[in-house]
């Protein structure tokens, strides 16, 4: 049992415990003495670590990417907590768990893996369809799709975080293709589908995340576009024929395009109706869990009604939630003794089919007439002088 998390560290605490340490670097301080400055992570947090009056010899003992046992102390640098190291040694296996070190989603990735495949294999353009199959027959593909982060830092940066962004916009997308009849769903959902699938390749997350050095080099969006044309080969060996070439060229613009602006880092900006809607649905997804985690998840500081300033956002975010889910309900008044009770509304049950030559009897009116009611005569003069002519 983990005895603290990096995020409820303050200045002055002293420190026992395993954690993932990374981009270990061999420095010199500013009167020459070398040390060694690397990054401090477990699942809560990420912060600076230094280890004064070090050695090569002690630097190339230290796993980088690793987990390691460290002791030491917590100091403020410059408005920054960082961990002074006093001693460090590779931790033993079986000494620390897994998830207290590397953040995981709390969803259940079978099942949220599961409902991928339905809404890929829902698409009904067999050219499209066929396509997909193609990624989802890769089964070292799919796995690591499945644990995969969505990012290192941003949103949904832990085990499984890229399945479930991914399948978070692919049922928003399910949920409102139905208003847009002119919309492709296809293309919306395949688009959702593949628009981050090169993440699997562009991030490492064995023991912590980082990038690997291709995904330095080329980036995820440009990787997943080029892996559209690798994958329509294969199709068309599959079926036979060509796959359409403006299809292709569209899925790739959508890819392409599903960060919005090229400030943002896309390559183009949208320009088709389903690159619209990708970038809309993925990026609404993506503010709302930054947005969600900076004001009332487990990483938010419980103190204070304002985050810090969020560059994301341009802004800081108020974090109450002011309507809980748990507020109490009002109850709808009750008559006063005697008095009459309210008419029952009409809508309160649904309509039933009748046989043929059967009446018609609603059961909430029924409810409503007083017991025995006497027979209802119909005294429309009209109706009397037309019973008399038939005499």
């Amino acid at each position: 049992m983990r005895r603290v998390f990096l995020s409820n560290f303050a200045p002055g605490d002293t420190v026992e415990d395993v954690f993932v340490l990374t981009n270990k670097q061999f420095a010199a301080a500013s009167n020459g003495k070398p040390y060694i400055k690397a990054f401090c992570s477990d699942r809560s947090a990420q912060i600076t670590a230094r280890l004064w009056s070090a050695t090569r010899e002690i630097f190339n003992a230290i796993p980088d990417g690793g987990f390691v046992r460290i002791c030491g102390h917590v100091e403020n640098y410059q408005n920054n907590l960082q961990l002074i190291i006093e001693k460090i040694w590779p931790a033993k296996e079986g000494t620390f768990d897994l998830a207290d070190l590397i953040p995981h989603t709390t969803g259940d990735i079978d099942k949220m893996c599961q409902r991928v495949f339905e809404l890929c294999q829902s698409v009904q353009n067999r050219h499209l369809a066929v396509l997909l199959q193609t990624y989802l027959d890769d089964e070292e593909l799919m796995n690591s799709f499945c644990k995969s982060p969505a990012a290192m830092n941003f949103h949904h940066a832990f085990i499984g975080g890229l399945l479930e962004h991914t399948l978070n916009a692919m049922e928003v997308a399910d949920a409102i293709c139905k208003f847009y009849p002119l919309l492709s769903r296809d293309l919306v959902i395949a688009g959702i589908f593949l628009h981050d699938i090169a993440k699997t390749w562009e991030l490492k997350y064995d023991t912590s995340f980082s990038y690997t050095d291709a995904g330095q080099l080329v980036g995820h969006i440009v990787k997943s576009a080029m892996w559209v044309e690798e994958r329509a080969r294969r199709a068309e060996e599959i079926i036979g024929e060509p796959i359409s070439r403006p299809l292709i060229d569209v899925l790739q613009h959508i890819i392409l395009s599903h960060h919005g602006e090229p400030e943002f880092g896309a390559a183009r900006v949208p320009s088709t109706p389903e690159a619209i809607a990708v970038h809309i649905i993925e990026n609404l997804d993506a503010k709302l869990m930054m947005a969600l985690t900076a004001t009332r998840g487990e990483k938010a500081p419980a103190e204070g009604n304002w985050t810090e300033y969020l560059k994301q956002f341009n802004t800081r975010l108020y974090r109450p939630d002011v309507a809980p889910a748990d507020a109490e309900t009002i109850e709808s008044p009750q008559p006063a003794p005697g008095a009459p009770l309210p008419m029952p509304s009409i809508h309160q049950a649904p309509p039933q089919k009748l046989a043929a030559g059967a009446e018609s009897k609603s059961p909430v009116l029924e409810s409503a007439m007083p017991p025995n009611p006497a027979k209802l005569a119909i005294t429309n003069p009209l109706f009397e002088r037309d019973a008399s002519r038939k005499k």
